[in-house]
């Protein structure tokens, strides 16, 4: 869940000899990953336009995409999560795991804050809404690099206030992934397989949640996560 929402950067101040040359000799690598080719050679087109940014390499599946990463370690990885052969948000938490110098920038359609909290709490550092690429994307790129969170402005005003309302029942990001696996009706056991973690440690964040929200049931943690949009999408 981002702390900090970079809706509209200020301008950037007028570069240096100095900067210029140090962007030039260090781009930013940036793997793109969409299953449409159209979609592809646009954003690509995109990015390869800018100053101090490389595309080093296009992927249309989950298969390519962990190739890719392996094969070229990018600063950033533009990732639609509707590939063949990837298993949604879950892939975010794996390929985390797997490069965790590679920052994610979620590319999608969904304009859900429920979608886009779960994006972040999977670990992606940026969210940017596909009809709005053109304008977006560069600047979630090199937020990204940077180690900084982009939220498209269309979402960003929403996600804020649920972000509040989570903060304020004092639930961690993890607490909160593993609260919509639990309301969706997934076991412990499942969860853990899901988020990579023990079925023990999967028990302590359950106690956790229940103790927090000072719900006892499942059926009062459903309502709460209906509530809070954790289930759409």
């Amino acid at each position: 869940m981002p702390s900090h929402l970079h809706l509209a950067p200020s301008p950037a101040p007028a570069k240096t000899e100095t900067a210029t040359a140090t962007r030039t000799a260090t781009p930013i690598r940036v793997v793109l990953a969409d299953d449409h080719a159209f979609m592809r050679r646009s954003l690509r087109l995109l990015l390869d336009n800018e100053e101090g940014v490389e595309v080093v390499a296009e992927a249309d599946d989950a298969a390519s995409v962990r190739r890719h990463l392996n094969g070229h370690q990018p600063h950033v990885l533009v990732l639609d999560l509707n590939l063949p052969g990837d298993s949604g948000l879950a892939t975010i938490g794996q390929l985390r795991e797997r490069m965790p110098q590679t920052q994610i920038v979620v590319l999608t359609m969904h304009e859900d804050t429920g979608f886009a909290q779960r994006a972040f709490a999977a670990g992606a550092l940026g969210f940017v809404v596909k009809d709005l690429a053109d304008g977006e994307l560069v600047k979630a790129v090199r937020a990204a690099a940077d180690g900084k969170e982009y939220v498209s402005p269309s979402v960003a005003g929403r996600l804020s206030t649920l972000g509040r309302s989570l903060t304020a029942d004092r639930l961690s990001a993890r607490e909160v992934e593993v609260l919509r696996l639990i309301a969706l009706g997934h076991t412990s056991v499942e969860i853990a397989e899901k988020l990579h973690l023990s079925p023990r440690t999967v028990e302590s964040h359950r106690a956790r949640i229940h103790r927090k929200l000072g719900l006892a049931t499942r059926a009062e943690l459903v309502r709460y996560a209906l509530g809070r949009g954790l289930l759409s999408s």
